[in-house]
């Protein structure tokens, strides 16, 4: 039987429904890719066994998260993807993600990200509505946020370019440093992006250290 936190409060409801260990990363990864299959899931959640994973999606599906269902031929496989009530999680994620960040850091040189980081860490970190086209060329990663989504590579006539490194791209989006990268054409395109941002919050932790 589910956990319940057995509670009339919409917090304690939420938390009935995605508060379960890998049940936001899966989310997250649905929001990322719209449609995956379980092995996709699985690959893409290093340490969530099998069984868990199963588990959390049942729920998710008895929740109304997320949905499975059967593409069209000749593809013809199963996949996961989100509900229209599953993606209203975008904005929570967002706030979450931002949140999460004061304390969490910069990466590492090296080791902390995945090839193709870029166009996911866009997704969660930015607003679902954006007016300015801005490319972003993070070391080897180019990704962009145009025409109120995030596109994986370079786009057309962009209002603004920012170009740095894994450090910087974190300095930018989590401490509103926009000396921390180098900034191409409309650097107030730039300003207004990061003003629609939530707004930071020292942590703790940071000030501590």
């Amino acid at each position: 039987m589910a956990k319940s936190y057995d509670q009339y409060c919409p917090m304690a409801h939420a938390l009935d429904l995605v508060g379960e260990r890998w049940s936001l990363l899966i989310v997250r990864e649905l929001l990322e890719d719209d449609q995956l299959r379980y092995s996709d899931l699985h690959a893409r959640l290093n340490g969530c066994g099998t069984n868990i994973l199963a588990a959390r999606l049942k729920a998710l599906e008895h929740g109304g998260v997320v949905r499975r269902r059967r593409l069209d031929p000749p593809a013809a496989s199963w996949v996961y993807e989100l509900t229209e009530y599953g993606a209203g999680l975008r904005d929570v994620l967002h706030v979450l993600a931002h949140w999460g960040a004061r304390s969490l850091g910069p990466p590492a040189s090296v080791g902390d990200l995945e090839p193709g980081w870029l166009t996911g860490a866009l997704r969660i970190a930015l607003p679902a509505a954006s007016p300015a086209r801005i490319e972003f060329r993070i070391g080897d990663e180019i990704a962009a946020v145009a025409d109120d989504r995030i596109v994986d590579g370079a786009v057309e006539n962009p209002d603004a370019i920012v170009i740095g490194d894994a450090r910087g791209f974190y300095c930018l989006l989590v401490e509103r440093d926009v000396d921390a990268v180098s900034i191409e054409r409309d650097v107030d395109a730039v300003r207004a992006m990061l003003a629609s941002l939530p707004l930071p919050v020292e942590s703790p932790v940071t000030a501590a250290g």
